[in-house]
C-alpha cells in the first residue's frame, strides 16, 4: 500500500513527549492535544497536520502491551471521554430517564414475522430482558416444535461486543453456517453447526465477510475473505466440509483495488453467483449450483460506467441495468446468451421513474420504483394486467421483503412512515387483498399514530432545484421561532434517506421538537440525476442543499437559528463538518456521528479501508482537480478561527469505516481554533466500531446522550 504522504520513522521521537494539556475552554478542563506539525505535500501544495500522531495501526491497537504512541492516543481519547462525562454530568439522571423511556417503548419478548423457506419457517425472537436474539425455526408441516439454532444471549455472555453475522442453512436443512465478530471490525469467523445434534463441526473460516453460500451438494460452501489491511473483500474461496481452511481453493481474486466482491445464490437456487462492484461498474459470474467444481462464466464483462444486477427465472437471467438508461431499466437474456447485445427490454427506461429493484414470481413480476421521491410497488402479471399498491401517507417507505418462494401469488412487503411503525403485510397479487401480519408495538401509554402529523415540503436551493423535506411533529405543537427542530440528512453514495418511524424519536417529539429529513442531492430520492449532482465535483450541492433546507424552515416559521439543530452520521458526518464551516451561525447545536471529516488525507491513503473503491464517489486527490475541490470542503482542512455551534461528536475506537482518528483530530483542531465558549464534546466508545454497540438496548445509551445534549440546550430538563 502507498504511504508516500504519511509515515516517517522520526515520528516515534515526538511520541515520547506527547501529553494532554488542559485548556481554559468550557468548564476550564477541556483536553487539548499537543501539536506536532507534520507537513503533507502533493501538487506543490502543503498542508500542515498538527494531529497526525493520533493515527494508530491495527497492529498497535491489538498489541497486548501498548507502545508509547498507543498509550498517548488512549490517554487523549480517555481525556475526551472524561471531559464529556463532566460536561454532561448534570444530565446523568435525565439521560437515564431518556434511556429507560426509549427502551420501555420496545416490546421485550418480541418476535419477527416467520419466513418460510425449504420446508421450514425461520424467525428470531427476544426473551424478556434479553439484549441478543434467539435464532429459531419450526418445520412448516411439523408439530410446531421450536428449534433454537443460535442462542444469542448465551453466546454473547462475557463479550463486550458480539456481532452475529449472516446465518445460512444447507439445502438439506441439516447444517447451519454463521458468522461471529467479537471486535466490531466487521471481520467475521464462520462456524458450522449440526442442527440435528447441536454439535459444532471442526470447520472454522477466519477473516470473512460473515456469510457463506452453499452449493447444492450440502458439503461445499463459498465465502469471501478480506484484505487484512484495507478490509476490502477481495477473494472468494471454496471450502469442503471436514477440511482445513488452509486447503481451501481460491476460485476468484478481485485484483482491481477499486472493486470488492461477493458470492451469493440466485432466488431460483439454480446458480451460484460472484459479483464484483465499485461505484460505477459491476460484473457478475455464474455457476450451476449442482456442479461446484465447474467453471464460472461471466454474464457481461465489466465496462466503465456499466452497472447491472441479475437474477434467474426459467430460461432467462433478468437484469436491472443502467445500460442506455440513467434511471435503470429491466432486461432479460437467455442463460445461454448473456452478453449485453442479447439483452431485451422488459421495462424500458423512463426519465421520470427510477427503477429501484425487482422480484420474480411464477405468475408475477414485482417492481420497486421511485416516483416524485417516494417508493412505490408495481405488480405486473406476466403477459397481463398491472397495478400499483396504494399508500396514503404524504411520505413513507414501502418495499418487497423476504419473498423466497417463486410459486406463490402472495407478496410480502414492509411499510413505514414518520407516523406509522414498521408494518409487515402479505398482499395477494391476484385478488389485491392484504393482511397485516405484524406492526411493531409501541409500549407507551396513549400512543397513537393519530397524535402526530407528517408533512412533505419543498425548499428551493440557490440554483432553483426543489429539495424535498419530510417532517413530523406532535399535534398541538405550535410552529414558531421558539420551536426546536432537528434536521437530519445523509446525501452520499446514492443512498436515499427514507421517512420511516422511530419509537425512540418520540422522546423528542413529545417534548416539542419537530423532526425533519432533508432529501438532499447525493442520494437517489429524485432519480439518478439526484445522485450524479451530489458527488465528485458537484459534492458541494449536498452541503448547500442542507443549508438551504435549514434556512427554508426558518423562513417558513418552523423554527429559528436559535433553536435549529443538525444531525448526520458517517458521510452525513462529513455533511455536518461542512455545514458548520460554511454556515456556523445557522445552527444552535450539531451532532456529528462517526464523521468522515479528514477527506483529503483519507482519500490519499490507500491503506485505509474503503479508500480505493470510493474514488468514483469523492474523486482521486492524486488528480489535482479533485484534490483542489476536495480540499475546498474537507471539514478538517477548513476549520477556522471563528465561532462554532454547540457540538457533540461520536466515534468508535474500532471503527473500520471511519477511523477514530478523523473525529479525534477534528475536535482537537476545532478546540484549538474556535473563538466561542460553546460546548464541544466527543464520545469515543472504546469497545465498538462504526455501527456502535451490538446489544439490542445498549445502543440507546448513546441515543439518550444525544437527546440529552439537544434537550439541555433547549433548557428542557425532564
Amino acid at each position: 500500500m502507498k504511504k508516500t504522504y504519511y509515515f516517517i520513522a522520526v515520528l516515534f521521537l515526538i511520541f515520547t513527549s506527547c501529553k494532554v494539556e488542559k485548556s481554559t475552554n468550557h468548564l476550564n478542563n477541556a483536553p487539548v492535544a499537543k501539536k506536532y506539525p507534520k507537513s503533507l505535500t502533493i501538487h506543490n501544495d502543503n498542508r500542515t497536520d498538527d494531529y497526525f500522531w493520533m493515527r494508530l495501526s491495527d497492529e498497535q491497537k491489538n498489541a497486548k502491551n501498548p507502545d508509547k504512541q498507543t498509550q498517548d492516543v488512549l490517554n487523549y481519547l480517555n481525556a475526551e471521554n472524561d471531559y464529556l462525562n463532566k460536561a454532561m454530568k448534570h444530565t446523568e439522571a435525565f439521560q437515564l430517564k431518556l434511556y429507560n423511556e426509549i427502551i420501555d417503548r420496545i416490546k421485550k419478548d418480541d418476535q419477527s414475522v416467520p419466513v418460510n423457506d425449504n420446508e421450514y419457517s425461520y424467525y428470531t425472537r427476544f426473551e424478556e430482558g434479553g439484549d441478543y436474539a434467539l435464532y429459531c425455526r419450526k418445520k412448516i408441516d411439523g408439530d410446531g416444535k421450536e428449534e433454537i439454532m443460535l442462542n444469542g444471549p448465551k453466546m454473547a455472555k462475557g463479550h463486550s461486543y458480539y456481532g452475529i453475522g449472516d446465518q445460512s442453512v444447507s439445502p438439506n436443512n441439516k447444517l447451519l453456517a454463521y458468522g461471529i465478530d467479537t471486535v466490531s471490525r466487521r471481520s467475521y469467523a464462520i462456524y458450522f453447526k449440526s442442527l440435528a445434534s447441536g454439535e459444532m463441526l471442526s470447520d472454522k473460516l477466519s477473516n470473512t465477510s460473515g456469510s457463506v453460500t452453499w452449493a447444492n451438494d450440502n458439503k461445499t460452501v463459498f465465502y469471501t475473505t478480506k484484505d487484512p489491511e484495507t478490509l476490502r473483500t477481495n477473494k472468494i474461496y471454496k471450502h469442503l466440509l471436514g477440511t482445513d481452511q488452509s486447503d481451501d481453493v481460491l476460485v476468484y481474486e478481485e485484483k482491481d483495488e477499486t472493486y470488492s466482491c461477493q458470492v451469493f445464490k440466485s432466488k431460483s437456487k439454480a446458480f451460484l453467483m460472484i459479483g464484483s462492484s465499485q461505484t460505477l461498474s459491476t460484473e457478475f459470474q455464474y455457476l450451476d449450483a449442482n456442479t461446484p467444481d465447474g467453471d464460472w462464466k461471466i454474464i457481461q464483462p465489466r465496462e466503465r460506467g456499466l452497472e447491472y444486477q441479475p437474477d434467474h427465472f426459467g430460461d432467462y437471467f433478468y437484469i436491472r441495468t443502467n445500460l442506455n438508461a440513467k434511471n435503470f431499466r429491466l432486461v432479460k437474456t437467455l442463460v445461454k446468451a448473456t452478453s449485453k447485445e442479447n439483452w431485451e427490454d422488459v421495462i424500458p427506461h423512463r426519465n421520470s421513474v427510477f427503477l429501484q429493484d425487482f422480484d420474480l414470481f411464477k405468475n408475477y413480476l414485482v417492481i420497486g420504483e421511485r416516483l416524485n421521491g417516494l417508493r412505490t410497488i408495481r405488480i405486473m402479471k406476466w403477459g397481463g394486467d398491472e397495478h400499483y399498491i396504494k399508500f396514503n401517507d404524504p411520505a413513507y417507505l414501502a418495499y418487497a421483503n423476504a419473498n423466497l418462494d417463486f410459486n406463490t401469488d402472495v407478496l410480502r412487503y414492509n411499510y413505514s412512515s414518520l407516523t406509522t411503525p414498521n408494518s409487515t403485510y402479505e398482499y395477494n397479487m391476484k385478488t389485491k387483498e392484504q393482511v397485516l401480519l405484524k406492526q411493531d408495538e409501541v409500549l407507551e401509554a396513549g400512543f397513537s399514530s393519530d397524535n402526530y402529523t407528517s408533512e412533505q415540503l419543498y425548499a428551493t436551493a440557490k440554483d432553483g432545484t426543489k429539495i424535498p423535506i419530510s417532517l413530523v411533529y406532535k399535534k398541538g405543537i405550535e410552529k414558531s421561532a421558539e420551536t426546536p427542530l432537528l434536521l437530519y440528512a445523509y446525501g452520499s453514495y446514492g443512498y436515499s434517506t427514507e421517512p420511516t418511524f422511530d419509537s425512540g424519536r418520540l422522546s423528542l417529539l413529545n417534548r416539542g421538537f419537530v423532526y425533519a429529513i432533508a432529501h438532499i442531492r447525493g442520494g437517489q430520492e429524485m432519480g439518478r440525476d439526484w445522485y450524479e449532482n451530489g458527488k465528485l465535483l458537484k459534492k458541494k450541492n449536498t452541503f448547500t442543499d442542507f443549508i438551504d433546507s435549514g434556512e427554508f424552515l426558518v423562513k417558513e416559521g418552523y423554527t429559528s437559528s436559535k433553536h435549529l439543530y443538525a444531525l448526520g452520521g458517517s458521510a452525513g458526518g462529513l455533511l455536518m463538518g461542512a455545514i458548520v464551516n460554511m454556515k456556523p451561525t445557522l445552527w444552535n447545536g450539531v451532532i456529528a456521528a462517526v464523521p468522515f471529516v479528514d477527506v483529503v488525507s483519507t482519500m490519499l491513503d490507500e491503506t485505509i479501508p474503503l479508500t480505493t473503491f470510493e474514488f468514483d464517489e469523492w474523486g482521486n486527490p492524486k488528480d489535482k482537480e479533485y484534490y483542489d475541490y476536495m480540499k475546498s470542503y474537507s471539514p478538517y482542512d477548513n476549520v477556522e478561527a471563528k465561532a462554532y455551534p454547540n457540538m457533540l461528536i461520536t466515534t468508535g475506537y474500532w471503527d473500520s469505516q471511519v477511523q477514530y482518528w478523523e473525529p479525534a483530530k477534528w475536535i482537537a483542531r476545532l478546540r484549538a481554533m474556535k473563538t466561542d465558549n460553546n460546548l464541544l464534546m466527543m464520545d469515543c466508545n472504546m469497545e465498538t466500531g462504526h455501527g456502535g454497540a451490538s446489544g439490542r438496548f445498549e445502543k440507546y445509551k448513546r441515543t439518550a446522550l444525544s437527546y440529552a445534549f439537544l434537550l439541555d440546550l433547549e433548557k428542557i430538563k425532564e
